[in-house]
């Protein structure tokens, strides 16, 4: 149970709205608190990945392929013997291995290579509104690449394309859950709210869509894309697919919502005092349940991040050059890979991150919006 008079500003309680009792109590929760950052910084690198990326995602460097990552120092010793602080890296010397031919780097401890902020680096652009070329890191050595977390097989950097990879991978949750969300909520509501018939038909397709397996509905409807489709089009179609077997739930639930208030007292008022029943939905009885709505939502994230990772994984879903987490991943499918260059893992811990810090969120919301939990 959580006490909001520990929490709420005195004298405030009484007279406070929904959203800041749930505000005052979601602050108790320290995990969910924590979460909350975590996701806002993960969807600011999605808004501009440019911006924190190191190297140009794409480009190819045939000489630094299986390339180690590389690691920033901040303090450094003169030759007078002071301490000197700044950003700075020691480069690497590609060398052949005697015996095996393979590519050795060794780290060159006798040269520096500055690191500046807020440095200049490749073009990228802003939310398609304009370009620049200002990155959070960037080498003072245009012919010296910085490389956070190595490189993969064509040698691009993988901390750039984990950056990019944020984009697609985090939006894709938001824009099938929100279409989720419109599909649960129109026929959820219809549901609810008529009866009868529509009732009946309804109900009959949610029970269809959740009689559905989940993973070979995905794989299939994913393996019947056409691979040649533009990228834009690939994630649109993937954002339907997972939107199309994620409504279900939600549809039930909003459905119980308005069965149970269609007969509260406050719902008759409106409807005595001449109120349309678009009114009646939006306005009276939606927001009572709005918070379990957000909650919902923040819960449903994850698991459509972990869908489109899994299908592009796979090869199912999103395809190169697009770049997403699960589309990195799959560089991790070899032997060679896990033996040579297990930094290509990466992209499963911005994952894993990423999932667990929605999930504390939205386990957050839950306790704060439920109105049995102040």
């Amino acid at each position: 149970m959580t006490d909001l008079a520990t929490v709420a500003p005195a004298g405030q309680l009484a007279v406070a709205s929904q959203w800041q009792l749930i505000w005052w109590a979601f602050r108790r929760h320290r995990l969910a608190m924590a979460s909350l950052v975590i996701v806002i910084v993960l969807y600011v690198i999605a808004a501009v990945p440019g911006f924190f990326a190191v190297n140009d995602p794409s480009q190819q460097n045939a000489r630094a392929a299986f390339h180690p990552p590389q690691a920033i120092h901040l303090f450094d010793r003169a030759e007078d013997g002071s301490l000197q602080i700044g950003l700075y890296f020691h480069p690497h010397k590609l060398t052949r291995d005697p015996e095996t031919l393979a590519a050795v780097y060794k780290e060159d401890p006798a040269r520096k290579v500055g690191i500046s902020l807020f440095g200049r680096g490749y073009t990228y652009s802003v939310l398609g509104l304009f370009t620049t070329d200002i990155h959070l890191l960037a080498s003072a050595d245009p012919k010296q690449p910085l490389f956070l977390f190595g490189t993969d097989r064509l040698g691009r950097c993988v901390w750039s394309r984990i950056m990019q990879g944020a984009q697609i991978s985090l939006s894709v949750g938001l824009v099938g859950v929100f279409l989720s969300l419109a599909i649960g909520l129109v026929l959820g509501g219809i549901s609810g709210y008529y009866g009868g018939k529509p009732d009946f038909v309804i109900q009959r397709v949610i029970e269809f869509v959740l009689a559905l397996p989940t993973i070979p509905i995905w794989l299939a409807m994913a393996a019947a894309l056409p691979q040649d489709w533009p990228a834009i089009t690939q994630y649109f179609m993937i954002t339907v697919i997972l939107s199309l077997t994620g409504w279900a739930q939600l549809a039930r639930v909003v459905r119980g919502r308005f069965l149970s208030l269609r007969t509260e007292e406050f719902v008759t008022a409106a409807r005595l005092d001449g109120c349309g029943e678009g009114r009646i939905i939006f306005r009276h009885m939606m927001p009572s349940f709005l918070s379990h709505i957000i909650a919902s939502v923040t819960l449903a994230i994850p698991a459509m991040i972990l869908a489109e990772t899994a299908l592009s994984f796979l090869g199912l879903g999103l395809q190169p050059p697009t770049i997403s987490w699960g589309v990195l991943l799959r560089e991790a499918q070899n032997i060679r890979s896990i033996a040579t260059a297990p930094w290509l893992f990466a992209p499963g811990a911005f994952v894993v991150v990423a999932v667990m810090a929605l999930n504390l969120l939205g386990d957050g919301l839950r306790d704060a919006a439920d109105p049995y939990n102040k």
